[in-house]
């Protein structure tokens, strides 16, 4: 179908034939006809089959036809980047495009202004949590990787979202967009939508599994991988890209992806041109340029990137992953070894697919296999528009005997259905309170009613959700969140109420409610607040290994400074204690400005579990210098020096210096280092003094003296001679 068929505006096809869309897919000629007349849908179709066009045009189209807003919900930030950046065509129309990703605590009144707004699942419902002006003006709502349902962490807040979305707004349209899903029929009758479910691919996908130099596919062909001196791995890799291709490699494991992307960097340097090291030797230097510090994670995957190969796992930084992304859509990197999570984030596409591994760890279960929706969605990647006539997504066999294994329960396999993750206590308690905060609901039979238009009613027995929803209720009411009125009304308290808008578990709260009491009584240090924060069930703890055995002693060494009691040797909680406190003192070596790399060898973790692990403390704190304005004044200035540590990574007297723009805490090092200690010092001093300290450097001196106001065109001028000198 050609889109001037579709009853769409002649400046929206205009904007769609300036980036060469001139006619439909398949599945978007089924859907489009539905959602430009207003109605539900779920679209569930494989990766890059067009999803996320159906819903531009549902947003565009509604927004110009009949004015208001959209409300455009992703599981994650770099997500929420890549669709801001594409609806950002549009905005040539008339339309205005936000995007929102960050505080939670935070209603972002500039938001109003904006026609179409990006967000993460967890700021959209902050946003409701903060009860927006806005939301009766929302039109279309877009919930990308609607399968998530099915997820722990996310799977609740998307469902609370969307059934909140239905109650406050009944006319807003619900666009869900999924990968294939076993039971797609059962969420488009919760959101009474039409479905709309294909396998069609834009570049046809084989599913094969190889064993010794041999490939057998689901469509019968069986082909012979050359160089049979290497491994299976190695030849697959290799022979795709000689061909021209570029190849993503899944594993189970963080250090499997450094140690594969090493044994193919050797077979793939082979293979790329002058052309592309100049390339790649450019992408480094991008990298390099944003590091505050060189850690061996740079270093090794450095290695890797000078020969066209890089590895990508939750353990980098989001700087990091972001330029190998990019690298490899710009065809600069040639292949990727990566964990599974990149599966299910940003759209990046491959020739050619190997899935080595089938089997992950679980510390509560052993090793088992992965759910055959999750190799789909690995396989999916393979294939890149423009460029493939077909995409290739190979697993290896150690033996025939797995091979027909591998066939049999991943290929040939149905994928399983999805359940609504709604019924956990923790899901529960947070979604209630809000609920109640928000005056959404505020009596049992209304608490009753809403959950009973979720996703997780419509999947499960209603008698058990009662049971489960008065337990929640009980801990409300017994822990002060939510009291009751006249025996059947319930009304948060103000601790309730803080609780919901700061967007944190209860439990969460009621711990530091707990310590902030308790720190009324004692002395107390950077440690105790942290720890504290740390124990809480929002901040993940890092593991115990056999090695850290300093752990416990300093449990000991410290006793008598933690905000909470420090349970029995023998008893279980003991362990949880042990890894909450090696949490905390990651932090506690982070604000005493240990070098990343220091912390990263002594904490077995990379540059990504630093920032997640900071990010999350920095949160935590927040809460706790609110709830301190509540139950212990005394601590709000401490809190809220501590929060900047945390937030800079550095002691408390560069807290002046790193509030710079583009000062770190190592350039902040510099600076005091060198008697400038305080931003006033830095006044009348020559630009050139500035520009020669270690880590500064010309430009980072010329925005220091913008920041203070002292910009001056003769001192560039010297400056630059002074340069050209050294």
């Amino acid at each position: 179908m050609k889109l001037e068929e579709l009853p769409l505006n002649k400046e929206i096809i205009e904007v769609l034939k300036e980036h060469e869309i001139t006619k439909l897919y398949p599945p978007q000629e089924e859907a489009l006809p539905y959602v430009l007349k207003g109605e539900n849908m779920v679209l569930s179709i494989p990766t890059a089959s067009g999803k996320s066009l159906v819903a531009y045009l549902a947003i565009v189209h509604r927004l110009i036809q009949d004015g208001g807003k959209a409300l455009y919900v992703v599981p994650l930030k770099a997500l929420a980047r890549e669709k801001y950046e594409e609806l950002k065509l549009f905005e040539k129309l008339g339309l205005k495009v936000g995007i929102s990703t960050g505080d939670l605590d935070d209603s972002n009144p500039r938001l109003a202004r904006f026609d179409i707004i990006v967000c993460t699942s967890e700021k959209a419902d902050s946003l409701l949590r903060h009860k927006i002006t806005w939301v009766d003006k929302v039109k279309v709502l877009v919930i990308d990787e609607v399968h998530l349902i099915h997820d722990p962490n996310r799977g609740p807040t998307l469902e609370v979202i969307i059934s909140r979305f239905k109650a406050l707004n009944p006319k807003t349209q619900v666009v869900a967009l999924s990968a294939t899903i076993k039971n797609a029929t059962e969420l488009s009758i919760w959101l009474d939508g039409k479905l709309i479910q294909s396998d069609w691919r834009p570049v046809p996908l084989r599913e094969g599994v190889c064993f010794k130099n041999e490939v057998k596919y689901d469509d019968g062909k069986i082909e012979n991988i050359d160089g049979t001196e290497k491994k299976s791995l190695e030849r697959l890799v290799e022979n795709s890209i000689v061909n021209g291709g570029q190849v993503l490699v899944f594993v189970n494991t963080r250090r499997s992806t450094v140690s594969v992307a090493n044994k193919l960097a050797i077979v793939i340097e082979k293979n790329i041109s002058k052309r592309d090291k100049k390339n790649l030797e450019k992408l480094m230097d991008l990298i390099k340029k944003e590091l505050p510090e060189l850690t061996s994670v740079d270093k090794k995957l450095f290695s890797c990137l000078e020969k066209g190969v890089a590895f990508h796992n939750a353990g980098l930084s989001s700087s990091q992953r972001s330029v190998v992304e990019r690298g490899f859509k710009d065809r600069i990197i040639k292949c990727i070894v990566a964990t599974p999570t990149l599966a299910a984030g940003v759209n990046i596409p491959a020739q050619r697919v190997v899935i080595r591994d089938l089997w992950r760890y679980d510390p509560n279960f052993g090793m088992h296999p992965i759910p055959i929706f999750e190799y789909k969605q690995q396989a999916g990647r393979a294939g890149r528009p423009r460029y493939d006539k077909f995409g290739d997504a190979i697993t290896i066999a150690k033996n025939e005997e797995q091979k027909e294994e591998i066939f049999n329960n991943y290929i040939l396999s149905d994928i399983e259905p999805i359940f609504s993750k709604l019924g956990s206590q923790s899901a529960l308690r947070m979604h209630l309170l809000s609920a109640i905060a928000t005056n959404f609901v505020d009596s049992i039979d209304g608490i009753y009613k809403f959950i009973d238009s979720t996703f997780y009613a419509y999947q499960s027995d209603t008698s058990v959700l009662k049971d489960e929803i008065d337990e929640a209720i009980d801990f409300l009411l017994s822990s002060g969140f939510i009291e009751q009125i006249n025996n059947d009304r319930f009304m948060s308290t103000l601790f309730g109420n803080r609780t919901s808008s700061l967007y944190i578990d209860p439990l969460s709260a009621l711990l530091l409610k707990k310590a902030l009491e308790k720190s009324c009584d004692m002395e107390t240090s950077t440690l105790s607040f942290i720890h504290a924060v740390c124990s809480t069930p929002d901040v993940r703890s890092l593991y115990l290994r056999r090695g850290d055995t300093w752990v416990e002693e300093k449990a000991e060494e410290k006793r008598s400074i933690f905000l909470l009691e420090l349970p029995v040797a023998s008893n279980e909680e003991y362990e949880w204690f042990l890894s909450d406190l090696k949490t905390a003192s990651l932090i506690e070596d982070w604000i005493e400005e240990i070098h990343e790399e220091r912390i990263i060898t002594k904490y077995n973790v990379g540059p990504g579990d630093i920032h997640n692990i900071v990010e999350m403390t920095q949160w935590l704190l927040h809460a706790a210098r609110e709830f301190a304005r509540m139950y212990n004044f005394d601590c709000v200035s401490d809190l809220s020096d501590l929060l900047l540590r945390v937030r800079y990574g550095c002691k408390k007297e560069l807290l002046n210096l790193v509030s710079l723009k583009g000062i770190g805490r190592i350039r902040a090092r510099a600076l005091f280092n060198e008697s400038f200690k305080t931003i006033s010092d830095l006044r009348g001093v020559p630009l050139k003094r500035i520009a020669e300290i270690k880590t500064i450097g010309e430009g980072v001196a010329k925005s220091i003296k913008s920041q203070i106001g002292e910009s001056d065109k003769g001192e560039d001028k010297e400056l630059s001679e002074f340069v050209v000198k050294k």
